[in-house]
């Protein structure tokens, strides 16, 4: 009786293990399509107002190539995203930082853009927080309630959202000059905004040290 009683556990504990493998093995595939520090990000042009787009390559470009208005704008800059939802509760966390943030370097050589993927995500099944996806508020209105004033791009189609794999929300990337990742991000929690702060900071003035000389406008 013993024997078959261990044989059961050990066949049981195999198949545990097995399962644990699978998840395990999945997870670290999901991982592994995620963008990484030293990627090249991925390009995009989302729209800020009717009918005008905002491009990355209007600031930050590969090496070898010039930034698409070079003529008007010759100069590189570092970029800040963070993609993000008006029914996203750490989202909402994670803003006053990142304004915070933007008022000390907003006239430096480095673009914050805030990537509205609330849209993209109405018409989704289900609650999130309580709430309807296809009730929660708009993000123009919404932020400026809030004192936001970071420049929002639309993302209504999830496009970026895909490129960057920014499903999980607040998602933050940092790039150079040559749209080379240097800082990621995922989630916020209580408790950690000092931390935050402190480190994009930190981030972003070795970023602006490493910027090419500037370049007078071609005007």
């Amino acid at each position: 009786m013993k024997f078959k009683f261990f044989q059961r556990l050990l066949f049981c504990t195999t198949i545990l293990w097995g399962v644990a493998q699978n998840n395990l093995t999945a997870q670290t595939d999901l991982d592994s399509l995620d963008l990484k520090i030293g990627d090249e990000a991925p390009s995009f042009a989302l729209m800020y107002a009717p009918g005008k787009f905002e491009f990355l390559k209007n600031w930050s470009e590969t090496e070898g190539k010039k930034l698409r208005k070079n003529v008007t704008q010759p100069n590189r800059h570092a970029v800040i995203l963070s993609f993000f939802a008006t029914w996203c509760q750490p989202c909402m966390k994670e803003l006053p930082i990142l304004e915070e943030v933007y008022q000390n370097y907003k006239d430096e050589r480095i673009k914050f853009f805030l990537v509205d993927i609330t849209e993209a995500t109405r018409n989704n099944e289900g609650e999130v927080y309580g709430m309807s996806y296809k009730d929660v508020p708009k993000a123009g209105p919404f932020l400026e309630k809030k004192g936001v004033t970071m420049p929002i791009l639309n993302d209504n189609r999830g496009t970026a959202m895909k490129k960057y794999k920014a499903e999980t929300l607040p998602r933050l990337f940092v790039m150079d000059g040559y749209r080379k990742l240097t800082f990621l991000r995922r989630g916020f929690h209580e408790g950690e905004e000092e931390k935050f702060s402190n480190e994009l900071s930190e981030e972003i003035e070795r970023l602006l040290a490493e910027l090419p000389e500037a370049k007078k406008d071609k005007k």
